[in-house]
């Protein structure tokens, strides 16, 4: 192998998924580092109260941001860890996220706090207190299903950071243009016919792998020009 292919063999390496188990008082909460070669920021995401880390976003972004130089870890809560179908409070969801948060850190790396879903309501909760650089809200719940008037806008607009929510167009916690008036520096991409999972409908005139490639494009492209 000559010197060339082994480095290359090193930093693929460096890109697949790596565990890391952190204690937190919520329960030990687990992340799977996606490494960049050469790393200028770091996103951190977490999922939602009904799935994992598994999710179809998620690891689309997983897969395509570290060869633009964004590490990616994906950040699963206490609560799935110890193998529970329920998710606890809010409160006890920043307790973890909180202290998983120094876990994070890499030298010299502006981190970025996201989630998805319920994920997404913490890192917009948390973020500027913990020092992230920005927010990525993806399918921000944004009121429960026919409820609309429950709404959780006050968290999301909160965050005080540069945000960006990409929202599916048919979410039934939130379609896109439920969303009110934006504050400068928050911006709201739409996935047309996106369900909460992103899944569009096989008669839909895009793709499941076209709607992943719209999000993970949004995001890599709000990454570059975000002020991190």
């Amino acid at each position: 192998m000559s010197a060339e292919q082994t480095e290359q063999s090193a930093e693929n390496s460096r890109t697949t998924g790596t565990r890391e188990i952190v204690q937190t008082p919520a329960g030990d909460a687990r992340i799977t580092w996606h490494r960049a070669p050469r790393a200028r920021a770091v996103l951190a995401v977490s999922h939602g109260a009904g799935g994992g880390i598994e999710a179809r976003d998620l690891q689309a972004l997983a897969a395509a941001l570290p060869p633009l130089g964004v590490g990616v870890a994906l950040v699963e809560q206490p609560w799935r860890v110890a193998g529970k179908k329920v998710a606890p409070a809010p409160k006890t969801l920043d307790i973890g996220w909180r202290a998983l948060w120094p876990a994070l850190q890499e030298p010299g790396l502006p981190v970025v706090a996201g989630g998805r879903s319920a994920g997404a309501r913490v890192a917009c909760r948390t973020a500027r207190e913990l020092g992230a650089s920005a927010v990525l809200a993806l399918s921000f719940p944004l009121h429960p299903p026919g409820k609309p008037e429950r709404s959780r806008a006050e968290e999301l607009l909160g965050a005080g950071l540069p945000t960006l929510v990409v929202q599916g167009g048919r979410d039934p916690f939130g379609r896109p243009e439920e969303f009110p008036e934006l504050p400068a520096g928050t911006e709201l991409v739409g996935i047309p016919h996106g369900d909460h999972g992103f899944v569009v409908p096989k008669k839909a005139d895009i793709g499941q792998e076209e709607a992943l490639a719209r999000i993970t494009g949004a995001v890599a492209e709000w990454l570059v020009r975000v002020p991190l």
